[in-house]
């Protein structure tokens, strides 16, 4: 009789750590790569690599003198090339690797070696690791690429390529970990930043200024008239990055899920009131809405919403769209007295409208819509808005105090800007050999 209880008691105890074991392997077990999240990374990627080139690229090419629209055409096409390559070998890991004291990655992921086509990752878990990383290659491609509108028409491709490999990889990289890498001190510190307030959009609009500043103003401006040649493009441009950016925004929640469709609506949304209210401002000031302006409001609401996207109903949306229509128009036209020649408005749209939306961030975010985010002023905690301001001082400092060492040397290396004869003549042909609009005599 004992035997049998002590048989039984065996039994028992054996089934109990088979079951404890595969409770265990279960916790353990990996999450299932998702085809639909996969999928919707995967377009996302493809949306945000249409921002640039063509997007960007037309929307900053009609809006130079046709004597430099293929520089500018090439100085947004190259960096796909360019930021790709530095990605590959070292940028990812740099951004998104290991940690030194929260501040910059590590080498572990060097030419993507351990970077998983079939597994996911801690930042990714339902998509391939290398979705996740493509898909912020695509990010780092076009944040250096936005800083072109700030120096077009003055700007020598050597020094214009060397700044741009030098930004991305001491720039965006270390200011990518900061706000998205697992440890990284802006990450650990709660800063809300759904898909790159601080990390793209004030990382390249305060170097903008600090480009502007340093290479100086084009010849003749401002008295001399630097009408855009080609609004048409310009247009177009606009339209492209209005349907790339949902790629940017929603694309961002890594999955095709509820979060994924709040960023969608809240861009959306955003863009529409920014369109209006810029085209408000323009036309209460100056007696008539542009086409130029509006476009460049609906640009202004969606670098606005970034930061905010995945964290704020419609209705917030609207109101940090409509906001930013009017603060960018307001802080383009500033520029006129305060002397510096950005000549694409780089800074009035992306600086201040990141500011303004990293900020909107800590006031209108709910948890309610997405938990991984957190509550804003306006939801009850106040402390978040500290969080938001902290992660633009830092973003700002950075980046404009780098960007200003970076110019400098890139300046005494290679050089930064043309000769006064290669500008008057125009950089399509004396940088490139190129003509945008060849005309033949018949």
């Amino acid at each position: 009789m004992r035997l049998c209880r002590r048989t039984v008691e065996l039994l028992v105890g054996f089934l109990w750590l088979m079951l404890s074991a595969e409770a265990a392997f279960a916790a353990e077990a990996p999450v299932k790569i998702d085809s639909g999240d996969t999928a919707w990374v995967l377009t996302s990627s493809a949306l945000v690599l249409m921002m640039t080139a063509p997007g960007l690229a037309l929307f900053y090419g009609g809006m130079v003198r046709r004597k430099n629209v293929l520089s500018v055409l090439m100085q947004n096409f190259i960096m796909a090339g360019l930021v790709t390559v530095q990605w590959i070998l070292l940028g990812y890991s740099l951004a998104f690797s290991g940690d030194h004291m929260g501040l910059i990655g590590g080498l572990s992921w060097l030419g993507l070696r351990g970077v998983s086509a079939s597994a996911g990752s801690a930042y990714a878990p339902t998509v391939p690791h290398q979705a996740y990383m493509v898909f912020q290659c695509m990010f780092a491609i076009i944040t250096p690429a936005l800083i072109t509108g700030s120096f077009a028409e003055r700007i020598s491709f050597r020094g214009f390529f060397l700044f741009s490999l030098l930004w991305t990889t001491l720039i965006y990289d270390p200011l990518a970990h900061w706000v998205w890498g697992l440890d990284g001190w802006l990450h650990r510190l709660n800063a809300l930043d759904f898909a790159g307030g601080t990390v793209v959009h004030i990382s390249s609009g305060v170097s903008a200024l600090a480009a502007a500043l340093v290479i100086g103003r084009r010849a003749g401006y401002p008295s001399v008239p630097t009408p855009p040649h080609n609004l048409t493009m310009t247009l177009t441009g606009a339209g492209l990055l209005w349907v790339g950016w949902f790629g940017f925004n929603a694309g961002s929640a890594l999955a095709a899920n509820g979060v994924a469709v709040v960023a969608f609506v809240a861009t959306h949304a955003a863009s529409a009131a920014a369109c209006l209210g810029w085209t408000a401002a323009e036309w209460a000031t100056r007696g008539k809405p542009t086409m130029l302006g509006a476009a460049s409001g609906a640009v202004a609401g969606l670098v606005a919403i970034t930061p905010a996207s995945g964290y704020v109903g419609p209705l917030a949306a609207i109101v940090i769209g409509a906001a930013a229509g009017a603060l960018c128009y307001f802080a383009v036209s500033a520029k006129q007295w305060l002397g510096y020649d950005d000549a694409l408005d780089v800074v009035g749209v992306h600086a201040v409208g990141g500011i303004w939306g990293s900020i909107a961030t800590g006031l209108f975010a709910d948890r309610l819509l997405n938990p991984g985010g957190g509550d804003g002023l306006f939801n009850g905690n106040p402390h978040q808005l500290l969080v938001q301001i902290i992660a633009v001082v830092a973003s700002v400092s950075f980046a404009f105090v780098g960007s200003l060492i970076l110019l400098k040397v890139v300046n005494g290396l290679v050089g930064l800007r043309v000769s006064g004869e290669d500008e008057s003549m125009g950089l399509d042909l004396t940088e490139h050999n190129e003509s945008a609009y060849a005309l033949e005599l018949v």
